[in-house]
């Protein structure tokens, strides 16, 4: 573990900070389930159970994801759009996903439609939080089309399924993971694990192919930096 062992213990808990942001980094790092975290942590003579980690997931996912969105640069406006099926308890449920030009997710939303209404509230909720795109492209779904006039006029909409190969790779993480979990269990965890999820994986997965090794070995040391910081800001 890097974070250093002074750091200020949290309050009402009984292990270190850096224990805890330790566990919740190789949950979503990795795509690991709670027990293999269990293992881990046990290897490094820390005893806690599964739950005990599950615990410190849905607590503290939440931070460190609310922490890179904040900090992050400014979007590019250039946006893919798409939406892919996720079944929970047996129901059909859609999880809309944005990433931008550079293949950053910007934001995902589960929704139980796929229809116009759907993708507006998708839309909405992304151009209140990073303004009007300039180039929006998604797949050949009609119910993109309706929204995007009104909510963003100017934007040059694509409609092409080739064109939105960046935004197909975004959804293996999100394959990993439910298969990890054996499935999801409700619309709220699946928003909850996978809105974290991504954003963890937005600073420690940059795109090694486009980086030599000296560049793509800086950006993981700056993203430690940043995960420290953030251990830092954890709150009991």
């Amino acid at each position: 573990m890097r974070i250093p062992s002074e750091l200020p213990r949290l309050k009402s808990y009984r292990f270190p900070r850096e224990v805890v942001a330790y566990a919740v980094w190789v949950y979503h790092r990795f795509a690991l389930s709670t027990v293999d975290v269990e293992d881990l942590l046990a290897e490094r003579g820390v005893t806690v159970s599964r739950e005990t980690v599950r615990k410190w997931v849905n607590r503290f996912g939440r931070h460190f994801a609310d922490c890179i969105k904040r900090d992050r640069s400014t979007a590019a406006d250039k946006w893919h759009l798409n939406e892919v099926v996720v079944p929970i308890n047996g129901v059909k449920q859609w999880l809309w996903r944005a990433v931008d030009a550079n293949g950053d997710v910007l934001d995902i939303l589960v929704q139980p439609r796929r229809n116009a209404k759907a993708a507006k509230r998708f839309l909405a909720r992304l151009i209140a939080r990073f303004g009007k795109p300039r180039l929006v492209v998604t797949d050949k779904l009609r119910s993109y089309i309706k929204p995007i006039r009104p909510l963003a006029p100017e934007a040059d909409h694509r409609a092409h399924k080739g064109l939105n190969n960046r935004i197909e790779g975004s959804h293996r993480p999100t394959r990993k993971r439910e298969k990890v979990m054996g499935r999801f269990k409700s619309i709220r965890q699946t928003q909850r694990i996978l809105a974290a999820h991504d954003q963890i994986n937005t600073i420690f997965r940059p795109r090694r192919y486009r980086l030599s090794t000296v560049s793509y070995r800086h950006a993981r040391s700056d993203a430690f930096d940043l995960w420290h910081g953030y251990a830092l800001k954890m709150t009991a």
